[in-house]
């Protein structure tokens, strides 16, 4: 659906009509309009474009940079304790938290929402490889290529790298979910993606003042990011299903 926005019968996500502020949902306004008159199903179907790039972004950016760090600190004993402090110090702020005044500091553009989620949620992806590298540089066939005067760096490409993928792949989908519902959070309350830029945080948000009256500007919104997040971690569960050897014996 947010792939073929235009063709789905979307008009301009943006376009202000003040005579139809407001309107029911009818065979013209499948969803209703809002108090701009703007229509809540275009605006919708173009808002889950927002949440999904956001979701990738975040689960791919902070992936890969937690396994980077998490690969040094994991086998690295000399950087371990240096790099998990400052970890820990990021993971003292509650990820919500940190994400809000990350934005206070930049303009609200959809780049900017990615980079401060993404920082909050690296330090947990290290974190996880560091366990997996803690246990695995003690496998036989690592001080075996330690013994051969195999390289470091080596190492960890060829030996280390490979064992941590599956968990990192899972942990990821998890991510991905967790950053929509961010995303969507900095934006109801005014420090997300700004406001011409539809995203279902900020169809909620311009809809709250008219809750009790029509609640439907709320509702439909909250219910696709309820069953994207929900297919997310329904995602996650099969790939972790998938890719544990322990689980995949039983069936």
């Amino acid at each position: 659906m947010a792939i073929f926005a235009p063709f789905l019968g979307t008009t301009d996500p943006t376009a202000i009509s003040t005579r139809l502020r407001t309107r029911e949902p009818s065979a013209q306004f499948w969803f209703g309009t809002d108090m701009l008159g703007r229509d809540i199903y275009s605006r919708v179907l173009y808002g889950a474009r927002v949440s999904l790039v956001v979701g990738f972004s975040v689960a791919i950016l902070a992936s890969v940079l937690g396994l980077m760090v998490g690969l040094v600190a994991g086998f690295i004993r000399a950087a371990d304790a240096v790099i998990m402090r400052v970890m820990d110090g990021i993971m003292s702020i509650p990820s919500i938290l940190l994400a809000v005044a990350l934005m206070a500091l930049t303009r609200g553009s959809v780049g900017n929402v990615i980079l401060a989620i993404t920082i909050a949620e690296v330090p947990r992806v290290a974190r996880l490889v560091r366990g997996v590298v803690l246990s695995l540089r003690e496998q036989p066939y690592v001080d075996a290529g330690v013994a051969a005067g195999t390289r470091t760096p080596m190492i960890i490409l060829k030996h280390i790298l490979p064992n941590t993928l599956a968990p990192i792949i899972v942990q990821a989908t998890y991510i991905c979910a967790s950053a929509m519902i961010t995303e969507a959070i900095l934006s109801f309350i005014g420090a997300g993606t700004p406001p011409i830029i539809p995203s279902w945080g900020n169809i909620m948000a311009e809809g709250r003042a008219l809750w009790q009256v029509k609640f439907y500007i709320v509702l439909i919104p909250a219910i696709f990011l309820s069953i994207t997040v929900l297919a997310v971690n329904l995602l996650g569960d099969g790939l972790r299903d998938a890719l544990d050897p322990r689980l995949a014996k039983q069936f």
